[in-house]
């Protein structure tokens, strides 16, 4: 059998193929012509060039497979040139499950994310049934991802594709080649970069369990219905301790009131702008996440797919090895004794 991985060079994606290929899969990724491929250095997949919003050339991508993981996502927290975000993230996701339901194929998984979910003022973990709204979500990124969702669920309501959806948490561990925001943060700490912290949590996950995740839903999972792919709900102020006892660092003991980081968000969106400089490194979306405590419940995955996440410390430590290894980060900071 051949799989399709959209996203394959991205840290999520490519986790899903090195699971794929670990099950004696074949394996092809769907990737634009500009993307970094570090994160598929020296394994045996098939590359083929296209674009989602290209509905030609993923008409051609799905031409002979028998399985689709979409796992490709625009995902910045600041996007100087929104409609380019929607593009990607709604259309180019209907683009590709339609033209895969075309092809006869019945065996989808979707990669959602839960920025699409809701949360409890009270900070409880919220679960698959919390429910949100496309006015509730915080910034270009979340809002397309919440479209994006509903429009594959019409695709399982109204045309009766089989899509299988999966919203990891907060991945960590080894191949973040970019890295995403949460591997800079975790740069960031083991670099000693980090003199201060705000009040936030997240749920951190190992990404091969993500991986290994979308394999569970696609063999067990309920067509049109979710599946939290987390493990551990941490504040913010416990994973810098435990980065810092990973590295023998020190970590920061002050707590920065969020109103106080939002005109750095200005300043580094603003300088951004003026530079053509990239993502900004504080962006002005990211402040009013950080306002929110991002805990989730994964008891549905856990209990209907089998799924068995490892302790978010060992995430960590995968995570800053591998940044150590491939130097990011220098030969004394180390995720390892733990």
């Amino acid at each position: 059998m051949t799989s399709l991985v959209t996203g394959g060079t991205g840290f999520v994606g490519s986790a899903v193929v090195r699971r794929l290929l670990a099950a004696g899969e074949s394996v092809r990724v769907l990737t634009r012509p500009t993307s970094d491929r570090r994160a598929l250095a020296g394994l045996d997949v098939e590359v083929v060039t296209g674009d989602l919003t290209d509905r030609d050339s993923v008409r051609a991508a799905v031409r002979g497979t028998d399985t689709l993981f979409h796992v490709a996502a625009d995902y910045r927290l600041w996007v100087p040139d929104p409609p380019t975000i929607y593009a990607a993230n709604v259309e180019g996701s209907r683009n590709i499950i339609l033209a895969a339901a075309e092809a006869g194929i019945d065996r989808i998984v979707y990669t959602s994310s839960v920025a699409v979910l809701g949360l409890h003022p009270d900070g409880r973990p919220a679960d698959e049934e919390t429910p949100s709204t496309a006015s509730g979500m915080i910034g270009h990124y979340k809002r397309s991802k919440f479209l994006a969702e509903e429009a594959v669920m019409a695709l399982v309501r109204d045309e009766k594709i089989p899509v299988r959806l999966v919203n990891p948490a907060a991945p960590v561990g080894p191949f973040d080649v970019k890295p995403t925001p949460t591997g800079r943060m975790i740069l960031d700490a083991a670099a000693g970069r980090m003199p201060a912290y705000v009040d936030t949590g997240l749920n951190v996950v190992h990404v091969d369990d993500v991986a290994e995740g979308h394999l569970l839903a696609l063999e067990k999972g309920v067509p049109g219905r979710r599946y939290i792919l987390g493990a551990e709900n941490l504040y913010l102020k416990e994973i810098l301790r435990d980065i810092a006892d990973l590295t023998g660092g020190r970590p920061p003991m002050v707590r920065l009131p969020h109103n106080l980081i939002m005109p750095v968000a200005y300043l580094s969106e603003g300088w951004a702008r003026l530079t053509r400089g990239g993502e900004p490194r504080v962006t002005r979306d990211g402040v009013r996440m950080a306002r929110k405590t991002m805990f989730f419940s994964a008891d549905r995955a856990r209990h209907e797919l089998g799924f068995k996440p490892r302790p978010a410390r060992e995430a960590l430590v995968d995570a800053i090895d591998w940044f150590r290894q491939a130097g990011y980060l220098g030969t004394g900071q180390s995720g390892k004794g733990s």
